[in-house]
């Protein structure tokens, strides 16, 4: 199923003879050992040799050293050097801070620092809300990490986290012009975590929560949200959900089904998992039946801490036991947060006709979206090589750029439905079929459309 893919990228720098069947040599080689060549750059010409780069995709970091080794071992060719792409993008970081204004001399200096800034500071000791006004509180955004569940990577901490959080800080910038920052904390106590965000609070207008480990990551959003006057919002959930929801609108679209008659089966019931249940629940479904690595969760299981416990008087209205695969028999939709390889196309085949799969676990979905195509009429993944791609990208600018526009204090469901909502309206009935129901994450309609969207619903709160 996995195709090789940019994120494994090389650039193999080979000397080869100048010959006129080398580039023919070199190209062949990529390919046999199931390389994909992106380009061919010849960098030096002799008369008796060439120097070329040759780029190329590949499956994992064994796979880019075979097809290294496949090129040095044609004969004549020699490999100089070799570059993994994506490491090259990363040195000394993704994301920077630059001045808004000139300073050019002393007259520009005594404005921006001493001794004008003072006056500025006065002001907004006299009245704090004019930080918002003032400062770069007003566009800024902390991205809070305790590096206890990065991607799919689990517990690597703080400093491995890193890049991912500037990762997210350049696309908030990229698609919403926020201004976000990585906070990468050396701590995984619940109590600390709190404790220091709510010490940095006042730079921020807005906190995004990221890759901290379910259930630590449910009490300390909660906390945050109950002692801080700004939004707090964990991209893992919310972002997710708000995704997941708007792609399940179009799919139900283009099945023709509607969600109140609809059977929903959620595999994994973590930061994520949980997060789309309670947003889905906003929808009226016909019944959610959720399912982790214990089986289907009902009332009477046992050893359900309160997330669980929540979920289990909330959904399964038939309190059925069983395993995930039993609770596929019947149900209209599968979403999968969880863990590969769960399951079949022969238990898509016990579903109902028109199905739809979700298997959103990254980068090995519950199935093989190819085996889940044979009975499923939509599918959807959370990889980027496959169509009905669920990135959290479409959800987490615009959602910002509303509640910084707003000058919101909180968030609630309200909005994050209204995010939703405005990302399935992005694809129009010109657009819609069963491998697009989402928009790409570079349309450039999506993040205004979100952002507008909550910054309505958020001044519908605070009136």
């Amino acid at each position: 199923m996995p195709v090789p893919g940019p994120g494994y990228s090389i650039t193999v720098r080979v000397e080869a003879p100048a010959s006129s069947t080398a580039a023919g040599d070199l190209t062949t080689a990529v390919g046999r050992v199931g390389g994909v060549l992106t380009a061919f750059d010849v960098v030096e010409s002799h008369p008796d040799s060439i120097v070329v780069d040759i780029s190329a995709n590949a499956l994992s970091e064994n796979h880019a050293q075979d097809i290294t080794q496949t090129l040095d071992s044609l004969p004549g060719v020699r490999v100089r050097k070799v570059s993994d792409r994506t490491f090259l993008i990363h040195l000394g970081g993704k994301i920077e801070v630059t001045p808004k204004v000139a300073l050019r001399n002393r007259d520009d200096l005594s404005r921006a620092y001493t001794p004008g800034v003072a006056r500025v500071c006065q002001a907004i000791a006299a009245n704090p809300e004019d930080a918002r006004r003032l400062t770069i509180k007003r566009n800024t955004v902390a991205v809070v990490t305790d590096g206890s569940a990065v991607l799919g990577l689990g517990n690597i901490g703080p400093a491995a986290a890193l890049p991912v959080m500037e990762g997210k800080a350049a696309l908030f910038k990229k698609f919403a012009d926020v201004d976000a920052w990585p906070v990468c904390l050396d701590t995984q106590d619940t109590e600390e975590i709190i404790k220091i965000v709510k010490a940095i609070a006042p730079v921020y207008a807005g906190i995004n929560l990221e890759d901290i480990a379910a259930p630590r990551c449910f009490e300390i959003e909660a906390r945050l949200r109950e002692q801080l006057d700004i939004p707090v919002f964990h991209d893992d959930q919310h972002g997710t959900a708000i995704v997941v929801v708007a792609a399940l609108r179009n799919a139900l679209r283009v099945v023709g089904k509607n969600i109140e008659d609809c059977k929903i089966v959620v595999s994994g019931v973590g930061a994520a998992g949980s997060a789309i249940i309670r947003l889905l629940l906003g929808k009226g479904p016909g019944d959610i039946v959720a399912a982790d690595i214990d089986g289907i969760v009902h009332s009477a299981r046992g050893n359900l801490d309160d997330n669980l416990t929540w979920i289990a008087e909330h959904t399964n209205k038939e309190q059925r036991a069983g395993t995930l695969h039993e609770a596929l028999v019947g149900a209209d939709v599968f979403i999968g947060v969880s863990a590969p390889n769960l399951f079949g196309a022969e238990q898509v085949a016990t579903m109902k006709s028109d199905a739809v799969v979700f298997a959103l676990a990254n980068p090995d979905p519950e199935i093989d979206p190819l085996e889940a195509q044979k009975h499923a009429a939509v599918v959807a993944t959370g990889r980027s090589d496959f169509p009905n791609q669920i990135n959290n990208v479409l959800a987490f600018p615009g959602v910002f750029r509303g509640l910084l526009d707003a000058h919101a204090h909180q968030i609630d469901d309200s909005m994050l439905l209204a995010a939703a909502d405005a990302i399935a309206d992005v694809v129009d009935n010109g657009k819609l079929n069963a491998s697009f129901i989402v928009p790409s994450v570079f349309d450039n309609a999506v993040a205004p459309a979100v952002a507008e969207a909550v910054k309505r619903a958020a001044k519908a709160v605070q009136k």
